[in-house]
């Protein structure tokens, strides 16, 4: 659970550390495209652990401000699931994915995925802001755990 938490934390972290690298200056628009994903998918994960309705799609078009909001919105709800779920990440949680397909994945698996999904399109957030002669945001782990960031 401590784990799980610190991973938590980190994600939200980098999320932000990567939404202020691109607005640092005018983003490619595939990185913006790749930061709003980020943040539909994560409101999907949430969504999908309560049994409701995700209010984004998956790859929505957002600006910067509309991926603060929601990213302040997501990150403030994360401590709650986690907190919700304490006793039980070992519940299942049933889900149809985006092709229609009926899956079932633990609240663990679903948490640990979120931050791992995040961590892959910042990735490519990086690479495409440094190919456009910007400078991505340094959000690795052990950098933040380094710096008691997390």
């Amino acid at each position: 659970m401590t784990h799980l938490r610190r991973l938590l934390d980190y994600d939200v972290w980098a999320n932000q550390q990567t939404l202020a690298s691109l607005a640092g200056g005018t983003p490619p628009p595939r990185s913006l495209k790749w930061m709003a994903h980020i943040v539909g998918a994560e409101c999907l994960w949430l969504a999908r652990i309560r049994g409701e309705s995700s209010p984004l799609a998956v790859w929505p078009d957002l600006s910067i401000v509309e991926c603060r909001r929601w990213l302040a919105d997501v990150s403030a709800q994360l401590p709650l699931v986690l907190h919700t779920h304490e006793g039980s990440l070992d519940q299942s949680v049933s889900y149809t994915n985006s092709q229609g397909e009926g899956w079932s994945s633990t609240v663990e698996e679903i948490l640990s995925h979120l931050t791992v999904h995040s961590a892959y399109h910042r990735g490519q957030i990086a690479s495409d802001l440094r190919a456009a002669g910007m400078t991505p945001a340094y959000t690795d782990y052990i950098h933040a755990t380094r710096r008691g960031l997390v």
